[in-house]
């Protein structure tokens, strides 16, 4: 039998920032994807999706040549099978989780994840195969081979587990120190808008920033200093400024927010602080955050938690606080008093 578990993940800073290549700080938490696997004699994946009461088979003969959108299994199964993989044992896959479902903790990313692991296993090759490389396929997988919007925290992050610092540019990353106090996760009820919210903030990012750069081809993203938006910010269209404010502060943010974490006590205080800003900056301007998702977090602030932030693209999903011991009870009556149909702890994984 092949048991495979994986993590779902939490962006904490640098969010609608790796479509730019510019960095991001996420983490892996303990909600998982755990998928169970044994050989069968009928030359097919026959998958038994239980959590959604679904199940559904795949064909080893399967040319792969129309695979239909979103349909991840034969997406990674024709990216492995680029990479030489012979894919001729057939398999009965039973998956299930408690990672919510489009509610930004990437559960899709997971997924992939987690189906890539097994497609790895049944060629004997767990031991030899990376947890970069498992990342790299998975993004290829799930946005490179649909050209969907996204970019590669979910699948790189979530392969390699922890709490890293993630160049976008090439995926290499760095691991934190991975003491942020206690986090809560809160459910909003709020259906996501995923692809909607990534595209929109994507092409108006980049109108930003092309903007500036038609008038200064030399212009290096990862150099610009926080003074640099008032220098440039006259030669982007005002429907565009608020993307070029977010590009240039969250980058700074984030950078902050790394130094911190490198260090063996991070202040959490600051922490809180910063991921509060990088809020404000999402829901102010990229416009990713529901007015009742901002209530909850106002909410949750008031009773205590030292920092808050939607987790994803945005749109609705999720949320993160930061609390301490004695205000935990408290930050979670706040969010369930406002509309929240969940709130649990959540710990970062290694």
């Amino acid at each position: 039998m092949i048991e495979i578990k994986v993590p779902a993940r939490i962006c904490f800073y640098g969010d609608h920032q790796d479509y730019l290549g510019l960095p991001v700080i996420a983490g892996t938490i303990d909600r998982y994807i755990n998928l169970k696997a044994t050989q069968n004699s009928d030359k097919k994946y026959v998958l038994r999706l239980l959590d959604l009461q679904q199940e559904l088979s795949i064909s080893l003969d399967d040319g792969l040549e129309q695979v239909q959108p979103d349909d991840y299994f034969r997406s990674a199964m024709a990216v492995v099978k680029k990479q030489g993989f012979q894919l001729d044992q057939g398999y009965d896959v039973e998956i299930s989780g408690n990672i919510p479902v489009n509610a930004g903790l990437s559960s899709s990313s997971a997924l992939v994840v987690a189906w890539i692991r097994f497609l790895v296993a049944t060629q004997g090759r767990s031991e030899t195969i990376s947890d970069y490389q498992i990342g790299r396929w998975a993004y290829e997988a799930e946005v490179l081979f649909f050209d969907q919007p996204g970019g590669l925290m979910d699948q790189y992050t979530i392969a390699q587990k922890g709490l890293i610092y993630i160049d976008t540019k090439n995926g290499e990353s760095s691991r934190l120190n991975a003491k942020l106090g206690k986090l809560l996760v809160a459910e909003s009820g709020v259906p996501k808008k995923t692809l909607e919210v990534l595209k929109n903030a994507r092409v108006y990012a980049n109108k930003a920033v092309d903007a500036v750069k038609a008038k200064h081809p030399e212009l290096v993203l990862e150099q610009v200093r926080l003074e640099d938006y008032e220098k440039y910010v006259g030669l982007v269209p005002v429907q565009f400024q608020g993307y070029w404010y977010s590009t240039i502060y969250n980058y700074h943010i984030t950078l902050e927010a790394k130094d911190e974490l490198l260090k063996v006590a991070p202040n959490l205080h600051k922490l809180g602080d910063l991921m509060n800003q990088h809020q404000t900056i999402l829901q102010k301007f990229i416009k990713n955050t529901p007015d009742e998702m901002i209530e909850m977090m106002d909410a949750a602030r008031g009773a205590g938690a030292i920092g808050t932030k939607i987790i994803g693209s945005g749109g609705g999903g999720c949320m993160v606080a930061m609390v301490g011991d004695a205000t935990e009870n408290e930050v979670r009556k706040a969010f369930l008093n406002k509309g929240a149909k969940a709130v649990y702890a959540v710990e970062l994984t290694s």
